[in-house]
């Protein structure tokens, strides 16, 4: 594995073993996929400002989220259908993040059920990713099994009335290979060929309200996360319908082409929930440590990544995944050390400007 020295080494070398409709779901983004493009391209024209003779003895990258420890700012977002990338899918990717120390998140949409997951890595910090059924009852067994299993936190899906647009996955035909299943579903019936969005149609409610959140809060002792939101007033409505934790994310750019890159939306988010209790995160694009620093800079809590734990996977199952965390912790001690931040704590909001406060002079 130390032949892998940068996430996009694990990237490229996946890209190569995984079939192409499988590595093209993986990989694709809504339409043009411009937002796709745009998600990394917006870290790149942000600029950090390093503090100089700070005194730095050690660096501690630890924080807490939702009361828990984490030894970095860095988890696992919720990805769909780990098996394809390795055997061994999401409990390899669990069992990585239970061993670095931070937070794994089980998308519903996953090929390793609820409890398998838990009984793989039973000490890993474990948060389960959903949709509201129109069926509330179904709803309200998988939260039941999720806090049973002793996942500490649900992360509640919020910008999926229906799949975007995916034109590689419409020309590949694209559907779960057909030893694979969606182990969270109890009626596979429903499921068949490359009938997941046939499914979300028909199962999941695309008409939700935050009022709902209400009903969740009934229902599950267990902290909710709102997960793709890009604006600051829908930040406010899900924190005074209770949720505990904001998600700044757009879906990987995977729903609808030309909304903001998440790092350009994160201070609005931010700003508008200053006054509040709860804590805000974000995904999408971030490929290296000082994408995690830049983000932390702007206000994020916690930084989530989706497709480099699927490299990872793929080029080695756990062992990959557990080699990309040690590249972005690794990345994540110098940009600290060199920035002159030697823990969370010390970070500023002066530590990062946009590029182009530096073209106009």
């Amino acid at each position: 594995m130390d032949k892998y020295i940068s996430v996009k080494d694990l990237e490229d070398a996946a890209s190569e073993s995984l079939p192409k409709a499988v590595r093209e779901y993986y990989k694709s983004g809504a339409t043009e996929e411009y937002t796709l493009a745009e998600n990394r391209r917006a870290f790149q024209r942000l600029r950090i400002r390093p503090k100089c003779l700070v005194g730095l003895k050690n660096c501690d990258l630890s924080t807490t989220v939702l009361g828990e420890k984490v030894t970095m700012p860095l988890g696992i977002s919720p990805t769909a259908m780990q098996r394809m990338a390795h055997p061994d899918g999401e409990t390899a990717n669990v069992k990585a993040a239970g061993a670095e120390g931070i937070i794994y998140t089980l998308s519903i949409i996953a090929t390793s059920s609820i409890e398998e997951v838990a009984e793989a890595a039973p000490n890993a910090l474990k948060w389960f990713q959903f949709y509201i059924y129109y069926d509330r009852e179904v709803t309200r067994k998988l939260l039941l099994r999720a806090e049973q299993a002793g996942y500490k936190a649900l992360v509640l899906t919020v910008d999926t009335p229906a799949f975007g647009i995916r034109r590689a996955d419409i020309r590949n035909k694209f559907a779960l290979p057909r030893h694979l299943r969606l182990a969270n579903f109890d009626d596979l019936s429903k499921i068949k060929g490359s009938g997941l969005s046939k499914y979300m149609t028909n199962t999941f409610d695309k008409s939700i309200t935050w009022d709902d959140i209400k009903w969740l809060k009934s229902v599950t002792k267990l902290p909710i996360v709102a997960k793709g939101i890009l604006r600051g007033d829908d930040a406010v409505k899900a924190v005074e319908a209770g949720c505990s934790g904001i998600l700044v994310s757009n879906h990987g750019a995977r729903q609808l082409d030309g909304v903001p890159s998440t790092i350009e939306a994160l201070p609005e988010i931010v700003e508008a929930v200053k006054n509040y209790d709860v804590e805000v995160y974000l995904d999408g694009g971030v490929t290296t440590g000082t994408d995690v620093y830049k983000a932390l800079v702007l206000g994020a809590k916690m930084v989530f990544v989706g497709r480099p734990a699927l490299w990872g996977l793929a080029v080695g199952g756990q062992d990959g995944v557990q080699r990309m965390l040690s590249i972005f912790r690794n990345e994540l001690e110098y940009t600290f050390q060199i920035a002159g931040t030697p823990t969370v704590a010390d970070i500023t909001k002066d530590m990062v400007r946009h590029e182009s406060a530096y073209s106009r002079l």
